[in-house]
Protein backbone atom coordinates (compact mmCIF):
# COMPACT_ATOMS: atom_id res chain seq x y z
CA UNK A 1 0.00 0.00 0.00
CA UNK A 2 1.33 3.48 -0.79
CA UNK A 3 2.54 5.21 2.37
CA UNK A 4 -0.01 7.46 4.00
CA UNK A 5 -3.14 6.10 2.24
CA UNK A 6 -4.74 4.59 5.36
CA UNK A 7 -6.34 7.42 7.33
CA UNK A 8 -5.29 6.26 10.81
CA UNK A 9 -2.14 5.15 12.57
CA UNK A 10 -1.19 1.48 12.75
CA UNK A 11 -1.62 1.64 16.53
CA UNK A 12 -5.22 2.70 15.97
CA UNK A 13 -5.95 -0.25 13.66
CA UNK A 14 -4.22 -2.61 16.11
CA UNK A 15 -6.51 -1.30 18.88
CA UNK A 16 -9.60 -1.94 16.78
CA UNK A 17 -8.59 -5.46 15.83
CA UNK A 18 -7.75 -6.36 19.42
CA UNK A 19 -11.19 -5.16 20.58
CA UNK A 20 -12.92 -7.10 17.83
CA UNK A 21 -10.99 -10.30 18.54
CA UNK A 22 -11.92 -10.08 22.20
CA UNK A 23 -15.59 -9.93 21.19
CA UNK A 24 -15.06 -12.84 18.78
CA UNK A 25 -13.50 -14.93 21.54
CA UNK A 26 -16.42 -14.18 23.84
CA UNK A 27 -18.82 -15.30 21.09
CA UNK A 28 -16.80 -18.46 20.43
CA UNK A 29 -15.98 -17.56 16.83
CA UNK A 30 -12.99 -18.72 14.79
CA UNK A 31 -13.47 -15.99 12.20
CA UNK A 32 -15.89 -13.30 11.08
CA UNK A 33 -16.89 -12.16 7.61
CA UNK A 34 -17.70 -8.44 7.75
CA UNK A 35 -19.81 -7.01 4.91
CA UNK A 36 -20.86 -3.63 6.34
CA UNK A 37 -18.65 -1.13 4.47
CA UNK A 38 -18.32 0.98 7.62
CA UNK A 39 -16.98 -2.00 9.53
CA UNK A 40 -14.69 -2.90 6.63
CA UNK A 41 -13.25 0.61 6.61
CA UNK A 42 -12.94 0.68 10.40
CA UNK A 43 -10.86 -2.51 10.42
CA UNK A 44 -8.83 -2.09 7.23
CA UNK A 45 -9.16 1.43 5.82
CA UNK A 46 -10.89 0.17 2.66
CA UNK A 47 -12.77 3.03 1.01
CA UNK A 48 -14.56 2.78 -2.31
CA UNK A 49 -18.02 2.93 -3.87
CA UNK A 50 -18.12 -0.79 -4.46
CA UNK A 51 -20.54 -1.95 -1.77
CA UNK A 52 -23.19 -2.67 -4.42
CA UNK A 53 -21.38 -5.95 -5.16
CA UNK A 54 -20.41 -8.67 -2.69
CA UNK A 55 -17.28 -7.84 -0.72
CA UNK A 56 -16.08 -8.06 2.84
CA UNK A 57 -13.32 -8.48 5.40
CA UNK A 58 -12.26 -11.81 6.88
CA UNK A 59 -10.83 -11.53 10.37
CA UNK A 60 -9.37 -14.57 12.13
CA UNK A 61 -7.89 -14.76 15.61
CA UNK A 62 -4.39 -14.35 14.19
CA UNK A 63 -2.80 -12.54 11.27
CA UNK A 64 -3.82 -9.47 9.32
CA UNK A 65 -7.40 -8.96 8.20
CA UNK A 66 -8.05 -10.02 4.62
CA UNK A 67 -10.13 -7.94 2.24
CA UNK A 68 -12.11 -9.89 -0.36
CA UNK A 69 -14.11 -8.48 -3.26
CA UNK A 70 -14.41 -7.95 -6.98
CA UNK A 71 -11.04 -8.06 -8.78
CA UNK A 72 -11.28 -4.51 -10.10
CA UNK A 73 -12.02 -3.34 -6.55
CA UNK A 74 -9.11 -5.30 -5.10
CA UNK A 75 -6.95 -2.66 -6.79
CA UNK A 76 -8.80 -0.09 -4.67
CA UNK A 77 -8.05 -2.24 -1.67
CA UNK A 78 -4.36 -2.00 -2.41
CA UNK A 79 -4.71 1.78 -2.59
CA UNK A 80 -6.65 2.24 0.64
CA UNK A 81 -6.09 -0.72 3.00
CA UNK A 82 -3.17 -0.87 5.42
CA UNK A 83 -2.55 -4.62 5.00
CA UNK A 84 0.04 -6.33 2.81
CA UNK A 85 -0.94 -6.86 -0.84
CA UNK A 86 -1.17 -10.64 -0.38
CA UNK A 87 -4.08 -10.06 1.98
CA UNK A 88 -6.18 -8.29 -0.69
CA UNK A 89 -8.16 -10.80 -2.77
CA UNK A 90 -10.30 -10.36 -5.89
CA UNK A 91 -12.81 -12.64 -7.57
CA UNK A 92 -13.51 -12.84 -11.31
CA UNK A 93 -16.16 -10.75 -13.03
CA UNK A 94 -17.98 -13.85 -14.25
CA UNK A 95 -19.52 -13.99 -10.74
CA UNK A 96 -21.12 -10.53 -11.13
CA UNK A 97 -24.90 -10.60 -11.61
CA UNK A 98 -24.78 -14.15 -12.90
CA UNK A 99 -27.62 -16.65 -12.74
CA UNK A 100 -25.13 -19.51 -12.84
CA UNK A 101 -22.36 -18.42 -10.45
CA UNK A 102 -22.32 -16.51 -7.16
CA UNK A 103 -19.43 -14.66 -5.48
CA UNK A 104 -20.00 -16.67 -2.30
CA UNK A 105 -18.72 -19.72 -4.16
CA UNK A 106 -15.36 -17.99 -4.49
CA UNK A 107 -15.50 -16.86 -0.85
CA UNK A 108 -16.17 -20.44 0.28
CA UNK A 109 -13.11 -21.62 -1.64
CA UNK A 110 -11.08 -18.93 0.08
CA UNK A 111 -12.35 -19.99 3.53
CA UNK A 112 -11.34 -23.54 2.67
CA UNK A 113 -7.82 -22.44 1.68
CA UNK A 114 -7.59 -20.70 5.07
CA UNK A 115 -8.50 -23.92 6.88
CA UNK A 116 -11.93 -22.61 7.91
CA UNK A 117 -14.15 -25.08 6.07
CA UNK A 118 -15.35 -26.50 9.40
CA UNK A 119 -15.05 -23.35 11.49
CA UNK A 120 -17.53 -21.21 13.43
CA UNK A 121 -17.81 -18.12 11.24
CA UNK A 122 -19.71 -15.00 12.23
CA UNK A 123 -21.69 -13.18 9.52
CA UNK A 124 -23.71 -9.95 9.65
CA UNK A 125 -27.18 -11.30 8.91
CA UNK A 126 -29.13 -8.10 9.70
CA UNK A 127 -27.26 -5.94 7.26
CA UNK A 128 -28.00 -4.01 4.09
CA UNK A 129 -25.06 -5.62 2.28
CA UNK A 130 -25.43 -9.34 3.04
CA UNK A 131 -28.27 -10.87 1.07
CA UNK A 132 -30.40 -13.93 1.78
CA UNK A 133 -29.02 -15.45 -1.41
CA UNK A 134 -25.45 -14.85 -0.26
CA UNK A 135 -26.14 -16.59 3.04
CA UNK A 136 -27.84 -19.54 1.34
CA UNK A 137 -24.99 -20.08 -1.12
CA UNK A 138 -22.34 -19.76 1.60
CA UNK A 139 -24.11 -22.42 3.69
CA UNK A 140 -24.37 -24.71 0.69
CA UNK A 141 -20.70 -24.28 -0.17
CA UNK A 142 -19.49 -24.71 3.43
CA UNK A 143 -21.65 -27.60 4.71
CA UNK A 144 -19.27 -28.37 7.58
CA UNK A 145 -18.95 -24.80 8.80
CA UNK A 146 -21.24 -23.21 11.37
CA UNK A 147 -22.44 -19.77 10.29
CA UNK A 148 -23.31 -17.70 13.34
CA UNK A 149 -25.22 -14.42 13.39
CA UNK A 150 -22.62 -11.81 14.35
CA UNK A 151 -24.72 -8.79 13.44
CA UNK A 152 -23.30 -5.61 15.02
CA UNK A 153 -20.40 -7.42 16.69
CA UNK A 154 -17.97 -4.97 15.08
CA UNK A 155 -20.40 -2.05 15.38
CA UNK A 156 -20.40 -2.31 19.17
CA UNK A 157 -16.61 -2.11 19.22
CA UNK A 158 -16.89 1.24 17.42
CA UNK A 159 -19.08 2.83 20.09
CA UNK A 160 -16.30 4.54 22.08
CA UNK A 161 -14.26 6.72 19.74
CA UNK A 162 -10.50 7.17 19.88
CA UNK A 163 -8.93 10.62 19.93
CA UNK A 164 -8.01 10.14 16.28
CA UNK A 165 -11.64 9.49 15.41
CA UNK A 166 -12.89 12.42 17.49
CA UNK A 167 -10.49 14.63 15.55
CA UNK A 168 -12.13 13.53 12.29
CA UNK A 169 -15.62 14.20 13.70
CA UNK A 170 -14.52 17.70 14.70
CA UNK A 171 -13.47 18.33 11.10
CA UNK A 172 -16.80 16.99 9.85
CA UNK A 173 -18.55 19.32 12.32
CA UNK A 174 -16.90 22.37 10.76
CA UNK A 175 -18.36 21.32 7.41
CA UNK A 176 -21.75 20.73 9.07
CA UNK A 177 -21.71 24.29 10.39
CA UNK A 178 -20.99 25.53 6.87
CA UNK A 179 -23.70 23.55 5.08
CA UNK A 180 -26.38 24.45 7.62
CA UNK A 181 -25.30 28.09 7.41
CA UNK A 182 -25.62 28.02 3.63
CA UNK A 183 -29.06 26.41 3.84
CA UNK A 184 -30.34 29.00 6.30
CA UNK A 185 -28.86 31.89 4.34
CA UNK A 186 -30.22 30.77 0.96
CA UNK A 187 -33.72 29.88 2.19
CA UNK A 188 -36.25 32.40 0.88
CA UNK A 189 -39.63 32.48 -0.86
CA UNK A 190 -39.24 31.65 -4.53
CA UNK A 191 -36.01 29.68 -4.18
CA UNK A 192 -36.33 26.30 -5.86
CA UNK A 193 -35.59 23.48 -3.48
CA UNK A 194 -33.27 21.68 -5.92
CA UNK A 195 -31.21 24.86 -6.37
CA UNK A 196 -30.90 25.18 -2.60
CA UNK A 197 -29.78 21.56 -2.30
CA UNK A 198 -27.22 22.12 -5.07
CA UNK A 199 -25.72 24.90 -2.93
CA UNK A 200 -25.73 22.58 0.10
CA UNK A 201 -23.89 19.87 -1.84
CA UNK A 202 -21.36 22.39 -3.15
CA UNK A 203 -20.67 23.71 0.35
CA UNK A 204 -20.30 20.21 1.75
CA UNK A 205 -17.91 18.93 -0.89
CA UNK A 206 -15.71 22.04 -1.00
CA UNK A 207 -15.38 21.83 2.77
CA UNK A 208 -13.71 24.35 5.04
CA UNK A 209 -10.16 25.62 4.49
CA UNK A 210 -7.99 22.49 4.10
CA UNK A 211 -10.76 20.19 5.38
CA UNK A 212 -12.12 18.64 2.18
CA UNK A 213 -15.64 17.31 2.09
CA UNK A 214 -16.66 13.72 1.44
CA UNK A 215 -20.14 12.55 0.37
CA UNK A 216 -22.50 12.13 3.33
CA UNK A 217 -24.16 8.79 4.02
CA UNK A 218 -27.59 10.44 3.83
CA UNK A 219 -28.52 13.02 1.19
CA UNK A 220 -29.87 16.41 2.33
CA UNK A 221 -33.32 16.13 3.89
CA UNK A 222 -35.10 19.44 3.31
CA UNK A 223 -38.91 19.10 3.49
CA UNK A 224 -41.17 22.13 3.83
CA UNK A 225 -44.71 22.69 5.13
CA UNK A 226 -46.80 19.53 5.27
CA UNK A 227 -43.88 17.56 3.85
CA UNK A 228 -41.97 18.44 7.05
CA UNK A 229 -44.43 16.37 9.08
CA UNK A 230 -42.56 13.37 7.63
CA UNK A 231 -39.04 12.63 8.80
CA UNK A 232 -37.18 11.50 5.71
CA UNK A 233 -38.31 13.33 2.58
CA UNK A 234 -35.60 14.81 0.36
CA UNK A 235 -36.30 17.59 -2.16
CA UNK A 236 -38.08 18.43 -5.39
CA UNK A 237 -38.23 21.35 -7.81
CA UNK A 238 -40.88 23.33 -5.90
CA UNK A 239 -40.26 26.87 -4.76
CA UNK A 240 -40.04 27.66 -1.05
CA UNK A 241 -43.11 29.54 0.14
CA UNK A 242 -43.93 32.13 2.76
CA UNK A 243 -45.79 30.71 5.75
CA UNK A 244 -43.93 27.39 5.81
CA UNK A 245 -41.25 25.85 7.98
CA UNK A 246 -38.42 23.90 6.39
CA UNK A 247 -36.09 21.70 8.37
CA UNK A 248 -32.59 20.90 7.19
CA UNK A 249 -31.18 17.55 8.28
CA UNK A 250 -27.59 17.68 7.05
CA UNK A 251 -24.11 16.52 7.86
CA UNK A 252 -20.63 17.38 6.84
CA UNK A 253 -18.45 14.39 6.14
CA UNK A 254 -14.68 14.07 6.42
CA UNK A 255 -13.04 10.77 5.48
CA UNK A 256 -16.39 9.04 6.06
CA UNK A 257 -16.90 10.56 9.54
CA UNK A 258 -20.08 12.55 10.15
CA UNK A 259 -21.45 15.19 12.51
CA UNK A 260 -25.19 15.51 11.74
CA UNK A 261 -26.84 18.85 12.49
CA UNK A 262 -30.45 19.93 12.01
CA UNK A 263 -31.96 23.40 12.08
CA UNK A 264 -35.37 24.73 11.02
CA UNK A 265 -36.25 27.97 9.22
CA UNK A 266 -39.68 29.60 9.00
CA UNK A 267 -40.44 32.01 6.18
CA UNK A 268 -42.85 34.56 7.61
CA UNK A 269 -44.38 34.60 11.08
CA UNK A 270 -44.58 31.27 12.93
CA UNK A 271 -47.71 30.33 14.84
CA UNK A 272 -47.97 30.52 18.60
CA UNK A 273 -48.09 26.70 18.71
CA UNK A 274 -44.78 26.46 16.90
CA UNK A 275 -43.22 29.04 19.20
CA UNK A 276 -44.39 27.11 22.26
CA UNK A 277 -42.98 23.92 20.79
CA UNK A 278 -39.70 25.71 20.10
CA UNK A 279 -39.45 26.83 23.73
CA UNK A 280 -40.14 23.30 24.96
CA UNK A 281 -37.66 21.80 22.53
CA UNK A 282 -34.88 24.18 23.52
CA UNK A 283 -35.47 23.55 27.22
CA UNK A 284 -35.63 19.82 26.61
CA UNK A 285 -32.37 19.77 24.66
CA UNK A 286 -30.59 21.50 27.55
CA UNK A 287 -32.02 18.93 29.95
CA UNK A 288 -30.94 16.10 27.66
CA UNK A 289 -27.41 17.44 27.31
CA UNK A 290 -27.18 17.74 31.07
CA UNK A 291 -28.26 14.11 31.45
CA UNK A 292 -25.76 12.93 28.84
CA UNK A 293 -23.02 12.22 31.36
CA UNK A 294 -20.58 9.36 31.74
CA UNK A 295 -22.10 6.73 34.04
CA UNK A 296 -25.69 7.55 33.10
CA UNK A 297 -27.63 5.53 30.54
CA UNK A 298 -28.87 6.49 27.09
CA UNK A 299 -32.44 6.34 28.40
CA UNK A 300 -31.59 9.11 30.88
CA UNK A 301 -31.12 11.50 27.94
CA UNK A 302 -34.48 10.45 26.53
CA UNK A 303 -36.29 10.73 29.85
CA UNK A 304 -34.85 14.15 30.62
CA UNK A 305 -36.17 15.51 27.34
CA UNK A 306 -39.54 13.81 27.68
CA UNK A 307 -40.07 15.19 31.18
CA UNK A 308 -39.76 18.71 29.76
CA UNK A 309 -42.19 17.92 26.94
CA UNK A 310 -44.71 16.52 29.42
CA UNK A 311 -44.46 19.72 31.45
CA UNK A 312 -45.34 21.68 28.30
CA UNK A 313 -48.15 19.30 27.33
CA UNK A 314 -46.48 18.04 24.15
CA UNK A 315 -46.60 14.40 23.08
CA UNK A 316 -43.79 12.70 21.19
CA UNK A 317 -43.13 9.10 20.14
CA UNK A 318 -40.04 7.31 18.88
CA UNK A 319 -36.36 7.29 19.71
CA UNK A 320 -34.38 10.51 19.68
CA UNK A 321 -30.83 9.61 18.78
CA UNK A 322 -28.17 7.07 17.92
CA UNK A 323 -24.38 6.74 17.80
CA UNK A 324 -22.60 8.26 14.81
CA UNK A 325 -19.11 8.26 13.38
CA UNK A 326 -17.80 6.45 10.32
CA UNK A 327 -20.50 5.48 7.85
CA UNK A 328 -21.52 4.77 4.27
CA UNK A 329 -24.93 5.03 2.57
CA UNK A 330 -27.72 4.54 3.28
CA UNK A 331 -27.35 5.59 6.93
CA UNK A 332 -24.95 7.58 9.11
CA UNK A 333 -26.04 5.83 12.32
CA UNK A 334 -24.01 2.97 13.80
CA UNK A 335 -27.04 0.74 14.56
CA UNK A 336 -26.18 -0.14 18.14
CA UNK A 337 -27.43 1.88 21.13
CA UNK A 338 -30.44 4.18 20.90
CA UNK A 339 -31.55 7.23 22.87
CA UNK A 340 -34.93 5.88 23.93
CA UNK A 341 -36.75 5.00 27.10
CA UNK A 342 -35.86 1.31 27.30
CA UNK A 343 -32.19 1.48 26.26
CA UNK A 344 -29.82 0.90 29.19
CA UNK A 345 -26.49 1.42 27.42
CA UNK A 346 -24.10 3.01 29.92
CA UNK A 347 -22.59 6.23 28.64
CA UNK A 348 -18.79 6.30 28.48
CA UNK A 349 -16.34 9.08 27.63
CA UNK A 350 -15.65 9.07 23.92
CA UNK A 351 -19.13 8.00 22.82
CA UNK A 352 -20.64 10.21 20.12
CA UNK A 353 -24.35 10.51 19.37
CA UNK A 354 -26.70 12.40 17.12
CA UNK A 355 -29.10 13.71 19.76
CA UNK A 356 -32.23 14.21 17.67
CA UNK A 357 -35.30 15.28 19.64
CA UNK A 358 -37.21 16.43 16.54
CA UNK A 359 -40.92 17.25 16.70
CA UNK A 360 -43.17 16.21 13.82
CA UNK A 361 -46.62 17.69 14.37
CA UNK A 362 -49.88 17.57 12.36
CA UNK A 363 -49.03 20.41 9.97
CA UNK A 364 -45.32 21.19 10.47
CA UNK A 365 -42.01 19.78 11.62
CA UNK A 366 -39.36 21.26 13.90
CA UNK A 367 -35.91 19.70 13.85
CA UNK A 368 -33.18 21.06 16.10
CA UNK A 369 -30.44 18.55 16.85
CA UNK A 370 -26.84 18.24 17.96
CA UNK A 371 -24.00 15.78 17.54
CA UNK A 372 -22.65 15.27 21.04
CA UNK A 373 -19.58 13.85 22.76
CA UNK A 374 -19.74 12.15 26.15
CA UNK A 375 -16.93 13.65 28.19
CA UNK A 376 -14.96 12.53 31.25
CA UNK A 377 -17.11 14.67 33.51
CA UNK A 378 -20.03 17.02 33.20
CA UNK A 379 -22.67 17.38 30.47
CA UNK A 380 -22.13 16.31 26.88
CA UNK A 381 -20.15 18.54 24.56
CA UNK A 382 -21.73 19.63 21.29
CA UNK A 383 -19.46 19.38 18.24
CA UNK A 384 -21.11 22.17 16.23
CA UNK A 385 -21.48 25.84 17.03
CA UNK A 386 -24.71 27.00 15.38
CA UNK A 387 -27.27 28.98 17.36
CA UNK A 388 -29.95 26.69 18.70
CA UNK A 389 -33.34 28.18 17.81
CA UNK A 390 -36.11 28.31 15.22
CA UNK A 391 -34.72 30.62 12.54
CA UNK A 392 -37.29 33.11 11.28
CA UNK A 393 -36.98 35.06 8.02
CA UNK A 394 -39.86 37.53 7.70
Amino acid sequence: MPAGCAPFSQAEYDRRIAKTRAAMAEAGLDAIFVTDPSNQAWLTGYDGWSFYVHQGVILRMEGEPEWWGRSMDALGGQRTCWMAAENIHGYSDHYIQSTVYHPMQDLAEHFTRLGLAGARIGVEMENYYYSAKAHTVLMEELPNATLVDATALVNWQRLVKSQEEIGFIRKAAKISEKVVGVALERAAPGVRKNDLVADIFHAGITGVDDIWGDYPAIVPLTPSGLDATAAHLTWNGDEMREGEATFFELSGCYRRYHAPLCRTVFLGTPSDDMRRAEAAQMEGIEAGLNAARAGNQTRDIFNAFMEVLAKHGIERKGRMGYPIGLSYPPDWGERTASIRGEDETVLQPGMTFHFMPALWMDSWGLETTETILITDSGPAETFCNVERKLFVKP
